[in-house]
């Protein structure tokens, strides 16, 4: 049973019975509905592609579920690209997948064609095949290129800015310490920065002017403080400084190597807004090149599945390949009702269209249509008597 979550594409021979089919069609789907106008029915102009030899269609029926599948997880990750940028925000995700700047219903139920002068079908259906595969392989390397770029700035930023939090024994100490802390042009004394967790202040106090010798008495001084630590400022003499870094981490203080510079600290607050700066206007580029994708990467996707219905129609019902469609988008509780409705419907194609019926005769165009023998065993899956495809939502 085709999904509830996708809207339908649907094929049938153009010939007498189909006659007032869309009309039929939007009566009974329209029953059950309040205003008695089913607005998720919409037709499809098929158009009358080349349809080429037997041998190239079977060929492009085996080839184009891969497509598909490439496809439809390329415009995914689109959309998963505006998502999380988006913070998974509805409102905001629904005004970013757009079709030609229209909702994507807009765009497959009102009016539907085929883009004539970008995919001509003059054109043979194989290198139509080769056209949209180019446009959605360059339009997926685009965003990768442009996804890469956007999320090593972002991880730069980040690292930049999870250095300014956490507790006073690993964040950056370039907006707490100051000038005047440190002991300056002195060729034999230095200050260190310790980081002295909180139950081990008193500690601290009684021990550091004892934990080496040429420790300067009374120098420590408490600069600022959180919930865990305490960062003290003390003075000793250079001489003794891996010593004292070495009996501190004996007692659990932990030194901050740090040195005082203005110019390096103006340095880090420069690198910090400039991957501040770098990481919002990649983050606008990568938004506006995403939402135009989607535009470009959809339409792709719909042309795609139009010519995978063509094929499989005249697989299905042989020449002349004239076909009607439609869209259907179904209403998740009425859709058994729905696909019950095409089946009643469309119940006359059922000795045209089911294989077991229709083995071994020739279809409308003689002999190169034939759809026994070798390539019957293509068609011996489960069958509606229309061709069915699914565009899934996924821009849910």
């Amino acid at each position: 049973m085709p999904s509830d979550q996708s809207t339908w594409l649907i094929s049938v021979p153009e010939s007498g019975d189909a006659e007032g089919l869309f009309h039929e069609l939007s009566s009974k789907l329209g029953s059950g509905s309040k205003s008695g106008q089913p607005s998720n029915l919409s037709q499809l102009s098929i158009p009358s592609f080349k349809t080429g030899t037997l041998d190239s269609l079977i060929a492009l029926s085996e080839e184009l579920p891969k497509h598909d599948s490439f496809f439809t997880a390329t415009v995914a990750k689109t959309v998963d690209t505006l998502r999380n940028l988006l913070n998974n925000d509805p409102s905001k995700l629904s005004q970013h997948v757009l079709v030609n700047e229209q909702p994507v219903d807009f765009y497959l139920l009102r009016g539907w064609s085929w883009n004539e002068g970008r995919y001509g079908v003059q054109r043979s259906l194989r290198e139509m095949v080769d056209v949209l595969s180019k446009e959605m392989t360059s339009i997926d390397n685009v965003m990768k290129t442009k996804l890469t770029n956007y999320n090593l700035a972002k991880g730069s930023l980040v690292q930049m800015q999870r250095k300014k939090t956490g507790n006073l024994s690993v964040r950056s100490l370039v907006d707490i310490v100051k000038k005047e802390h440190f002991v300056s042009d002195s060729e034999y004394l230095q200050t260190v920065l310790v980081a002295v967790p909180k139950n081990s202040v008193k500690e601290w106090n009684v021990k550091y002017e004892r934990l080496t010798p040429m420790v300067v008495p009374r120098s420590s001084t408490l600069i600022d403080a959180d919930d865990e630590y305490s960062l003290f400022a003390v003075v000793i003499f250079r001489r003794v400084h891996d010593d004292f870094v070495q009996k501190c981490r004996e007692n659990k203080f932990i030194v901050r190597e740090f040195s005082f510079s203005e110019e390096a600290i103006e340095k880090q607050r420069e690198e910090l807004e400039t991957a501040d700066t770098t990481e919002k206007e990649l983050w606008t580029e990568l938004l506006q090149v995403s939402r135009t994708n989607f535009s470009e990467s959809f339409q792709v996707l719909v042309h795609l599945k139009v010519l995978e219905l063509f094929v499989e129609s005249v697989l299905r019902y042989g020449l002349p390949a004239h076909y009607i469609g439609f869209f259907v988008k179904p209403e998740p509780k009425t859709t058994k009702r729905t696909l019950a409705t095409l089946q009643s419907q469309l119940a006359y194609l059922g000795g045209r269209s089911n294989p077991d019926k229709s083995k071994g005769k020739k279809s409308g165009g003689g002999g190169t249509d034939d759809l026994g023998g070798e390539y019957q065993t293509i068609l011996e899956q489960e069958y509606f008597d229309f061709v069915l495809f699914e565009i899934p939502w996924i821009v849910l």
